[in-house]
């Protein structure tokens, strides 16, 4: 561990997740520095090509959040650039990135999701809205959930308690990208698994509980600290613990991750756990679940960071 020197720590991009990247990028590198590393924090802009050529870090840490960030496109400019980093590799950070087709792919492996239909703005011009919504509602039921099929800290998410509150959920929802997923809502515990390899192989951390003040995990709720209620490990039985551990590293293995991820799940009254969506640069601020889990699996989360990137050091060192 003593030859890690030098880490790059990206954070910010132009998303709507862009200060919770920047909050995450400076514990990580607080975290690194407490630990001895020099650490510096850079944004993707016009200069970030030409320090990655002329001053190379040993390894970089992207936590950049949404688009840019974990579409896949920063893992292909670090891989472009010849400089290893921490997170999966692009083709994974797409296929997890798109809502639909990691849900499909997970539930192809057995785990059970919620029912839903991904639909695309134009949809609703070309066929009306109001007659297409209705069709929604005949097939889904009521409640239902929507959200981009795109992006995360909450952003053009709604809860849809009526046939009412549909339409205005995807105004809301189109507002960030141009699809929208519609599941049914599946009301029961709210949980996050994170996943944390080492060096040893994808090893599950304890389930964090999420209880919002106002019943709902919105923005606020994830990053005003006190407006959300954490419980780690989750106040779950044994089989529904086991099932979400085992959802979130399958999750993570037929998605192609690499070094860490979190999976956000839903337990019902039954204790049926169901997938929601996976994150490849989960959240790593003072409010965010993964560096909970950390903390209830004993592990120090200065010393997580810096075997993540010391491991991808060493990978692209190897490579």
């Amino acid at each position: 561990m003593a030859d890690l020197e030098r880490v790059l720590v990206l954070a910010g991009g132009m998303s709507p997740e862009h200060e919770v990247s920047v909050r995450s990028g400076r514990r990580v590198a607080e975290s690194l520095r407490r630990l001895g590393v020099e650490a510096h924090i850079a944004d993707i802009d016009a200069a970030l090509l030409e320090r990655l050529r002329t001053d190379p870090p040993q390894a970089v840490f992207p936590v950049l959040h949404g688009a840019s960030g974990e579409d896949g496109a920063t893992a292909e400019i670090l891989q472009l650039s010849g400089v290893p980093y921490v997170g999966a590799p692009p083709a994974a950070c797409r296929t997890a990135f798109a809502k639909p087709a990691a849900k499909a792919l997970v539930a192809q492996h057995g785990v059970p999701v919620p029912r839903g239909v991904t639909l695309p703005k134009s949809a609703f011009h070309d066929l009306g809205a109001p007659a297409l919504l209705e069709r929604v509602v005949d097939r889904l039921g009521l409640p239902l959930f929507v959200k981009p099929d795109q992006g995360g800290s909450a952003f053009g998410a709604t809860s849809v308690d009526s046939a009412e509150e549909l339409s205005a959920a995807m105004v809301s929802c189109f507002a960030y990208g141009d699809k929208a997923v519609i599941e049914e809502r599946i009301d029961g515990t709210e949980v996050a698994v994170g996943v944390v390899d080492l060096g040893d192989g994808p090893v599950d951390l304890p389930a964090v509980e999420i209880v919002p003040d106002g019943g709902v995990y919105d923005y606020a709720a994830r990053y005003t600290p006190g407006r959300t209620e954490f419980f780690s490990p989750a106040r779950l039985s044994e089989e529904a613990a086991r099932a979400a551990a085992d959802a979130a590293l399958t999750a993570h293995r037929v998605l192609g991750l690499r070094d860490y991820s979190r999976t956000d799940l839903i337990v019902d009254a039954a204790g049926r756990v169901r997938f929601l969506e996976v994150n490849v640069a989960p959240g790593l601020t003072e409010t965010s679940t993964f560096p909970l889990a950390a903390e209830a699996a004993e592990l120090d989360f200065a010393r997580v960071c810096r075997d993540l990137a010391f491991n991808a050091w060493t990978r692209g060192s190897a490579g």
